[in-house]
């Protein structure tokens, strides 16, 4: 997969093979004797407060005892049941600023929280079921559709099947697993991880995937309302937002995402088109991600710009620790101003104007300086794509800014249309938060069909 905008640029000196240990998995996994000495240091508190601030409501003591127990499918199961996605979410959960940083064991003598999401990890890594560790509920008869493979989509999709629905997703690209495929850095995620996650999922039975199949386009909402029972939108952010530059579409300059996208699709990392000089814009994971995989990739100088200071980084100081360690530069307090153009109309760098804060709002100060880059990757955030809801049902639903609104129960305005993940209003963003969205808007689901007593699809 080429990355058009970047297609005239030099690939990697290095060999295939040689990036690819750039990219091996960024914390290496606890071997069983680590695990045994990690689990005793939990102290199994009563109403924990790791427990208490997972998103996902993982019994996070529980779990741990029965590591130290030894009891590794126990562990397993605890985790899956309350976040089928437990795999993937051990390795890109911010949990230095959930469970870790609640941990008892931060605030004593000691000041070293017990390692809980390697603990998760651990857990799942070595999980052996003979089969799917939930079984299915009798079935009831009824059909819901799912737009979007990501981790809302499979979450609900999950939770459904297991309470006897049948589940058709419906999903835009070529593969499922949303950002935890197509968007979190290849360090985090090694393995094909995110592929034989959904296949695990899938286990359960009774779930179907359609690739290819795009809301708005060769799929509309108004035919899915009508052949299912229920139809739950998992859409995801797909859009970047735009800078509002001119020259904001010239060569060189583009979406972190897609470059990420590129970065996890490739089979060979040398074909990846590389600049000599990088400009990251944003401060949140994926302008971290997008940093340090450049600059793995062989990138000379990498920076990273963010408008306000460090600490109103998205990007935890986990992150910003591994920018460092990375070689990333980091340059607070300046917006961009200008995207800097060659004779051949690519870009060549940008010009930045330092920011301040004045009476407490953020404000140029008319001091300018260029950094020089053969390309910008610009990281500041993610919108609804409006292509997904420009289906005429779909553009009649309720929003919020650019986010669908929905009720406490995952419901839209549109009768038996729910929706969850980063395409509703509240939340972080973050993967554990979607699952936890798709598992609650199943259960809202299937009440709401089980108390309406005639099945609806044709």
């Amino acid at each position: 997969m080429m990355i058009e905008s970047l297609k005239y640029m030099p690939q990697s000196r290095q060999s295939g093979s040689a990036l690819a240990e750039h990219f091996t998995d960024l914390a290496p996994a606890l071997n069983a004797r680590q695990a045994a000495i990690e689990s005793a240091r939990c102290l199994y508190c009563y109403d924990a407060p790791c427990t208490r601030i997972c998103p996902s409501e993982i019994d996070v003591a529980s779990f741990i005892r029965n590591i130290h127990e030894g009891n590794v499918n126990g562990a397993a199961a605890g985790i899956l049941k309350q976040n089928i996605l437990g795999g993937s979410c051990a390795r890109v959960c911010p949990t230095e600023i959930l469970c870790e940083d609640a941990c008892v064991r931060n605030h004593d003598a000691e000041g070293q929280p017990v390692k809980i999401g390697l603990l998760q990890r651990y857990a799942i890594d070595n999980m052996t079921f003979a089969q799917h560790p939930f079984q299915r509920a009798p079935a009831t008869g009824r059909r819901i559709a799912v737009v979007g493979a990501g981790p809302a989509g499979l979450s609900c999709a999950h939770r459904l099947a297991m309470l006897g629905n049948d589940v058709v997703i419906y999903e835009a690209r070529e593969k499922s697993g949303g950002l935890n495929e197509y968007g979190i850095a290849k360090y985090k995620l090694t393995d094909d991880f995110a592929q034989k996650e959904v296949a695990f999922l899938l286990g359960i039975g009774g779930i179907e995937i359609r690739h290819g199949q795009t809301l708005g386009g060769n799929v509309q909402l108004k035919d899915l309302q009508a052949q299912y029972d229920a139809v739950f939108l998992g859409l995801g952010l797909g859009a970047s937002r735009r800078l509002g530059l001119t020259g904001e579409d010239a060569p060189g300059l583009l979406a972190a995402v897609d470059y990420i996208a590129a970065l996890r699709q490739a089979d060979d990392l040398s074909q990846l088109p590389v600049p000599a000089r990088a400009i990251v814009i944003g401060a949140g994971n994926t302008a971290i991600d997008m940093a340090v995989q450049i600059q793995r990739l062989g990138a000379e100088e990498v920076t990273l710009v963010y408008r306000r200071g460090f600490d109103a980084m998205s990007a935890t100081g986990h992150e910003q620790h591994i920018a460092r360690e990375n070689q990333v530069r980091m340059r607070t307090w300046a917006q961009p101003q200008q995207v800097l153009l060659d004779e051949a109309g690519r870009v060549r760098g940008m010009r930045f104007e330092k920011t301040a804060l004045n009476n407490g709002r953020l404000a140029g100060t008319g001091e300018t300086f260029e950094i020089a880059a053969d390309a910008i990757f610009k990281a500041i955030g993610q919108s609804m794509d409006e292509d997904s809801i420009s289906d005429p049902l779909a553009k009649t639903l309720q929003r919020d800014g650019d986010k669908i609104h929905v009720d406490d129960q995952f419901r839209t305005i549109l009768p038996r249309i729910y929706a969850g993940g980063d395409c509703v209003a509240p939340g972080q963003d973050l993967t554990v938060q979607a699952v936890q969205h798709g598992k609650l808007a199943a259960l809202a689901i299937h009440r709401d069909i089980q108390s309406n007593k005639e099945p609806h699809h044709g």
